[in-house]
């Protein structure tokens, strides 16, 4: 049976109250994630739960893929970030999301963010206002008689009176009052239970936040001339990682809180961020925050202030609603154990409804029925559309477009070694000799055979060989000054231009930009020796690409799982694991370098501490024992592999530019919305969701209203979420749509079951869909 793994990155986009209902589609997604990891480990499964253990064993039977299903990159801004944040941390950490949908349907309500300083002393309190907001919200056929149910009005007017008589041209919501609500969900996250983590060990997984910085900061541009400018740049994005190995920044709760308050700074209802407001919350709660000056050079660029704790931060939404650039960038280097389905799914909750409409007919731009032109904006409405919807909606397509091009390189590579491959093969036979491979592969005899292999892949390249390996070397010496920046931080852009050109400088005093040998055949040998000393990403390359080899091509063949090839598997990702730590930070945490060194002192520093001669002794070790473990013919393919992969690398890394995708398979991009989950109901964001009103605030106004966004939020990510992971397989082993369908109604119920006890505003609602359902 084979294994293939799904993997996500989720994008999370702002949608204001609407948070409420990506809660529920983020907690359906970590359900998944969680379910995935306890039926391969043959766990017990509830709830929702159970039912994605009957998908993947449906699959599983159908198709005989057995599938993993994880979320290893998440992405998102504003009401998207908060969400993106929690479900990072939980799957990360093995926490659950249950006990934050109690803080989402008590605490994201207006009485509760309303800043203290703000609140209305007495029914007197702004008496001007009371009759304007009377009149608003009793006036016949009124946004609330129109939209709110029945039960839920009267709730709706009191909060939407204490609203409108809150403090005015100042930020009705506490800054202080939000920070304490997100250190109350972490709390709560650290008290509810703990399961395993939901990605492999060694999987990173990476979380990034959009902010704005309110004043910007400065950003050098290299250009003719002058040579070097500068411009205010206010785009920020907040990156944590946990991989296992050093950093742990999802561990930072402090700073996650920051990120979290920063990224839904709404405008006008919040006020902006600053770390001294969380400063100040922290002290109140005797919270020593470690990691503060951690966070404080990573997270925040240099600024004109003197002290970064004034940095002004607002809403990640107001330039970077959907944050696919830092997520695609995440790609590079991710370890691929077996086959990978890599899939974008963002999150967007209303993409059908906009909060603004230019004319009668509620479409920008569109005419009215009849012929007749639709009405320009008016005053308000155009203010409104530039500060706040327009920036939140700029169109993904360059996004799509981008990740279209890596997945058609990633075809095109894939293209070329199959074609490559029987060429390969006889070339590395024509070296070797038919009969080598039934030698035992022992240490030295691999050791001596790779050397040759790379030797004749350089001398047969020709003049192909020498743009190949200035791309090696300078991604050699690239790798080396971020290296060296991480451990000894430059203090600006300038010094940072010029320790990297004196690094270059070095690198050509010794004559390591002359990659080819004598009489333009090969390699020189001061080029061999500093790959053999430095390129660890050639390294690992080869090893991800004979894991990949294993899979598809000697696994693929059996009926039944084999001792032998697990065997395989482990040595290759055991050895790979001794490249990867020498790459981490941690590794080279210790390196005793003067702090006046020069460039060749930092480059022999890093050689002799990651030693990566003596690593490939033990990775020789552990590959020739399961070589000699496998039978002939399997033993065969796996050495065609291994000692033909520089012929396959020098054609294939001047595609990728260098960038080496580890996980080797086109991308796919999916949406969660409402206009697409529609086996329950159709009709999108307006037919179901109730925070979709007051531009996108409603869902602040009523306990129902939340109720209602959040159940659909789980229904919706429930429907979404098989139809992807049923996509992960197809032709004739697809599944079944009238199977699919049932296994949808089941988890529906599951859901209904498990959420009518906590969701008593919305029994009625709750009744409708078990008939909907079926």
């Amino acid at each position: 049976m084979r294994e293939k793994e799904l993997r996500f990155a989720l994008i999370c986009y702002g949608g204001i109250s609407l948070a409420v209902y990506m809660h529920g589609i983020t907690k359906e997604a970590w359900r998944l994630a969680a379910a995935s990891r306890a039926w391969h480990d043959g766990a017990a499964l509830t709830g929702s739960g159970a039912v994605y253990g009957e998908l993947l064993a449906a699959i599983a039977a159908h198709s005989n893929v057995r599938l993993r299903v994880m979320a290893d990159i998440v992405a998102g801004a504003s009401a998207g970030g908060i969400n993106g944040i929690f479900l990072a941390r939980a799957l990360a950490t093995g926490q659950s999301l249950d006990p934050l949908t109690d803080l989402w349907l008590d605490d994201a309500d207006v009485d509760s963010l309303l800043d203290p300083d703000a609140r209305p002393l007495s029914a007197a309190t702004k008496f001007w206002a009371v009759p304007i907001a009377g009149w608003a919200m009793k006036k016949r056929g009124n946004v609330i008689d129109r939209t709110v149910g029945e039960g839920a009005q009267d709730e709706v007017r009191a909060k939407l009176s204490r609203f409108v008589r809150a403090r005015w041209f100042e930020p009705p919501f506490g800054g202080a009052t939000f920070c304490n609500l997100l250190l109350d969900a972490f709390d709560a996250m650290e008290a509810g239970p703990k399961g395993p983590v939901l990605v492999p060990a060694g999987q990173p997984v990476d979380l990034f936040v959009s902010v704005t910085d309110f004043a910007g900061h400065s950003a050098p541009l290299a250009l003719n001339s002058p040579p070097r400018v500068t411009e205010q740049e206010h785009r920020l994005v907040m990156h944590f990682r946990q991989n296992g190995r050093s950093g742990k920044q999802l561990s930072d709760v402090p700073g996650l809180a920051a990120a979290a308050r920063a990224t839904a700074s709404f405008p006008g209802a919040f006020p902006p961020f600053t770390l001294r407001e969380l400063d100040g919350v922290l002290e109140q709660r005797g919270i020593d925050w470690q990691g503060r000056e951690d966070f404080i050079r990573v997270q925040l660029p240099a600024g004109g202030e003197a002290d970064p704790a004034d940095r002004v931060l607002i809403d990640g939404s107001v330039l970077a609603n959907a944050p696919f650039r830092p997520a695609i960038a995440a790609l590079k280097q991710r370890p691929a154990r077996r086959e990978i389905d890599r899939r974008f799914v963002y999150i967007d909750p209303k993409p059908d409804f906009r909060s603004i409409s230019f004319g009668k007919s509620g479409a920008a731009g569109g005419g009215k029925a009849g012929g007749e032109p639709a009405r320009l904006p008016g005053f308000l409405s155009t203010i409104l559309g530039a500060l706040s919807e327009i920036p939140r909606e700029q169109p993904i397509r360059d996004n799509v477009e981008a990740i279209g091009g890596m997945s058609r390189r990633i075809r095109r590579m894939q293209h070329i070694v199959d074609a490559m491959k029987v060429e390969v093969e006889e070339q590395v036979a024509a070296l070797f000799g038919s009969t080598f491979f039934l030698d035992t592969p022992t240490p030295a005899r691999l050791d001596k055979w790779r050397a040759k292999a790379q030797d004749q892949a350089s001398v047969r390249a020709g003049f192909a060989y020498a743009p190949y390996g200035h791309l090696k070397l300078s991604a050699v010496v690239e790798e080396l000054v971020s290296a060296i920046d991480r451990l000894a931080p430059a203090e600006g852009p300038v010094h940072f231009a010029n320790r990297r050109r004196a690094l270059w400088q070095e690198v050509r005093t010794r004559g390591l930009d002359r990659i080819s040998g004598k009489k333009g055949a090969g390699a020189s040998g001061d080029a061999v020796a500093f790959f053999r000393t430095h390129d660890m990403g050639f390294r690992i390359r080869r090893l991800r690409f004979l894991a990949r080899e294993l899979d598809a091509s000697v696994e693929a063949r059996r009926a039944e799982r084999d001792p032998a090839c697990e065997e395989m598997r482990g040595a290759i990702f055991t050895a790979l694991g001794l490249y990867l730590e020498r790459e981490g930070d941690a590794w080279l945490a210790d390196l005793d370098v003067p702090a006046d060194a020069d460039p060749g002192q930092w480059i022999d520093a890093i050689a002799a501490r990651r030693d990566l001669t003596a690593v490939d002794g033990e990775a020789d070790a552990l590959i020739a024992a399961a070589l000699a473990a496998l039978p002939k013919d399997d033993r065969r393919v796996m050495l065609l592999a291994y000692l033909g992969y520089p012929f396959y690398d020098i054609a294939t890394l001047p595609l990728l530019q260098g960038e080496g995708f580890d996980e080797f398979d086109p991308i796919k991009i999916d949406r969660i919305s409402p206009s697409d989950a529609t086996a329950i109901r159709t009709g999108g964001a307006g037919a179901m969701l109730k925070g979709i009103e007051f531009n996108s605030f409603g869902a602040f106004f009523s306990r129902a209203y939340r109720e209602n966004d959040y159940l659909w939020g789980r229904l919706h990510g429930a429907d979404r979420l098989i139809d992807i992971v049923a996509s992960s397989v197809t032709g004739d082993a697809a599944m079944p749509a009238d199977a699919l369908a049932a296994i949808k109604r089941r988890a529906f119920h599951a859901i209904l079951d498990e959420e009518e006890g906590r969701l008593p505003k919305v029994a009625a609602l709750i009744a409708e869909l078990r008939g909907e359902i079926g």
